[in-house]
């Protein structure tokens, strides 16, 4: 299973790059398009600067194509953590909130540290049927949660996510999407999420910088509950932007980090997500045998029907340096040592990885 989309990116051929989930790589396209923009940005000769409201509504367009949602849901920001910290600001103070033990800090953080009253119910196996029953015995108002957790690579059923929303539609539900966006076709329109935010930097081939919220109309009326009545004088300088804008977009976006997001969303269209993506699932589905095999993923990993692209090996991270040592690209999380496939790896990146841990790692 040699990979169609490795030639697309700038590896060295002794180089197994899995660490995605820490830092994803960008197109060689990409990196052209970056030294080009840059230049011509800082030209005194072109007028690029005076069209950054023009670029950035450009992009918010792919944003949305690529997700199938309307422009007007779609909020560009520097990154996920900062524009959901807007997004909680917005919530009413006496929401409550259901949060996974264990998530991300950048979504349990924010929460818990506003003192907004919150409950956590654990992931493992039976994480839906965990979900329902907080549900019904807490009555949270907000579910907020990483729908691929970021030590583990457990994800949550995207079809669950629609029937719960279709059973407690005024449960506003919101998703932090930064390690699941980019492998596998997602339409926001009808996932049953009321807001969807994310990075670029790892599955989307978007570099740093960037990233994004999806907002749904239900969404926006939880948040801006006055919005179409609100009295705020705004500067001329800023007509037409609408009081949500002001929030989840202030300030100034970097038109060259947006634009490599745009340029990485254009790359997986023209490939195909849905092709990238059954690519990267074949691949999946091989390192979650092999490595069960060799009993190094927990029991969860292995029971789950849901299978995302991140594995957490369970070895000792003391073993973390042989790995980096033999140019296997990885990363220390939680009990054991973290991995991802993506588009750009292969068969060959698997079998490397597996012939070092079957002789120096296991033996």
């Amino acid at each position: 299973m040699q990979t169609p989309y490795k030639s697309y990116f700038d590896i060295p051929e002794d180089v197994s790059y899995l660490t995605t989930p820490g830092s994803g790589l960008i197109p060689i396209s990409s990196k052209e398009w970056r030294l080009k923009r840059d230049a011509e940005f800082f030209s005194t000769a072109t007028d690029l600067r005076e069209k950054q409201g023009e670029f950035n509504l450009a992009v918010k367009k792919s944003i949305g194509k690529f997700f199938t949602t309307a422009i007007h849901n779609v909020y560009n920001t520097a990154n996920f953590s900062t524009g959901f910290n807007a997004l909680l600001d917005r919530l009413p103070k006496d929401s409550k909130i259901l949060l996974f033990e264990g998530d991300y800090p950048s979504v349990n953080f924010p929460v818990i540290s506003r003192g907004f009253e919150h409950v956590t119910t654990p992931v493992d196996e039976k994480l839906e049927e965990h979900i329902m029953h907080a549900i019904k015995k807490h009555e949270p108002t907000v579910f907020i949660f990483s729908i691929v957790q970021y030590i583990s690579g457990i994800k949550i059923n995207l079809e669950f996510i629609k029937q719960l929303k279709e059973k407690f539609p005024e449960l506003l539900i919101i998703g932090d999407g930064t390690q699941f966006l980019g492998t596998e076709v997602f339409d926001f329109s009808q996932s049953g999420f009321d807001v969807v935010g994310a990075s670029g930097y790892k599955w989307l081939l978007g570099g740093y910088g960037n990233g994004f919220l999806l907002v749904s109309d239900y969404g926006k009326q939880i948040l801006f509950p006055n919005l179409d009545t609100q009295n705020v004088e705004i500067d001329k300088m800023w007509a037409g932007k609408g009081i949500d804008q002001l929030y989840f977009e202030p300030g100034h976006l970097d038109t060259l980090s947006h634009g490599t997001l745009q340029k990485g969303l254009e790359f997986l269209s023209e490939l195909g997500l849905e092709h990238t993506a059954a690519y990267t699932q074949q691949l999946v589905k091989l390192a979650k045998q092999e490595l069960g095999k060799r009993k190094i993923l927990t029991e969860v990993a292995i029971n789950r029907a849901e299978t995302s692209t991140i594995f957490n090996l369970q070895i000792d991270q003391g073993h973390f340096n042989i790995l980096m040592e033999n140019n296997i690209k990885c990363f220390p999380r939680g009990n054991g040592i973290r991995i991802g496939f993506h588009l750009y790896n292969d068969k060959t990146d698997l079998e490397k990885l597996l012939r070092i841990i079957d002789t120096k790692i296991l033996k």
